[in-house]
């Protein structure tokens, strides 16, 4: 009887025991499964804490490549990299080894981006001060092209100036009808029945400007009737025609120089009237003058 009673009371403590052990196993793996969700919660949240800050650091340099007229290559690089590590973060084991690794990784783009923007800003200074430079010396460039061409245009001007004055002129021009001794004598006359050849005279002017050397002009003697003395030939000066009487031609030395010449009657001998005399060199008349015959 008594052993029936110790052995009651030795299985009474045994299940007590047991209990208290289910009890406390049970409170422990409670713990366990709660400190396993505080712990993935509080891993979800680093995650999603570490993904805003690589996606923050995208946005700024969002903004810095924007800002730059000149793609920054280093800079697309790194926004590569980084989103290539938000892809990777997204998909990856939610785990204390794994989100070390991302945040080391996320420290390292973020001294990266430090050196990058730092370096990007002394590139805009310079290019700031380059583009004031360059405007300075477009400024200057203007300017010199401007001055250029009003020399240009003045030199033009100038240069037109010389080409007009740097032509043979005469002064002095006179016609008159002559009559010619048989010892070559010359006595000037002004009735026509008399006259043997008309006699022009002039002075070719002194001009600096002209070139030394053998030159020419064209006499054109006109008679009453509107005819051409002489012989008569035409030259053309581009789209101008010129009858002349005859070809003056002489050496300039630049000096004024008297010249005369000497134009034959055609037919019987000369008309009655009013004659126009002119000189012109090439097509541009440079004196005229009239005499009348009796």
């Amino acid at each position: 009887m008594e052993n029936n009673k110790t052995n009651n009371i030795g299985l009474k403590v045994a299940l007590g025991i047991a209990l208290v052990l289910f009890i406390g196993t049970a409170f422990y793996s409670f713990d366990l499964l709660k400190n396993k969700k505080e712990t993935e919660a509080q891993l979800i949240e680093e995650k999603q804490l570490v993904m805003n800050d690589l996606s923050n650091m995208a946005k700024q340099y969002d903004i810095v490549i924007g800002d730059n007229e000149i793609a920054n290559q280093h800079l697309i690089e790194a926004k590569e990299r980084i989103q290539g590590l938000m892809d990777s973060l997204k998909i990856s084991e939610t785990n204390v080894k794994s989100l070390w690794r991302y945040k080391s990784k996320y420290l390292s783009l973020q001294k990266e981006m430090d050196i990058l923007l730092t370096e990007n800003d002394k590139l805009k200074i310079e290019n700031s001060l380059l583009a004031t430079s360059l405007d300075s010396t477009r400024v200057r460039l203007e300017e010199r092209t401007m001055f250029t061409d009003s020399l240009l245009v003045q030199n033009t001007a100038l240069a037109e100036v010389v080409e007009d004055a740097a032509v043979l002129t005469t002064v002095g021009l006179k016609g008159f009808g002559v009559i010619e001794r048989s010892s070559g004598k010359l006595v000037p006359t002004e009735r026509a029945g008399r006259s043997d050849k008309i006699r022009v005279c002039y002075t070719v002017a002194k001009n600096k400007l002209v070139n030394a050397g053998e030159q020419e002009l064209y006499v054109q003697v006109i008679d009453p009737k509107n005819n051409t003395l002489g012989v008569n030939e035409q030259i053309q000066f581009g789209e101008q025609t010129l009858n002349y009487s005859l070809v003056s031609k002489f050496n300039y030395e630049n000096a004024n120089l008297n010249i005369c010449e000497f134009v034959a009657p055609s037919g019987d001998g000369f008309e009655k009237g009013r004659y126009t005399v002119n000189v012109f060199n090439e097509n541009d008349l440079v004196s005229t003058t009239e005499f009348t015959l009796q």
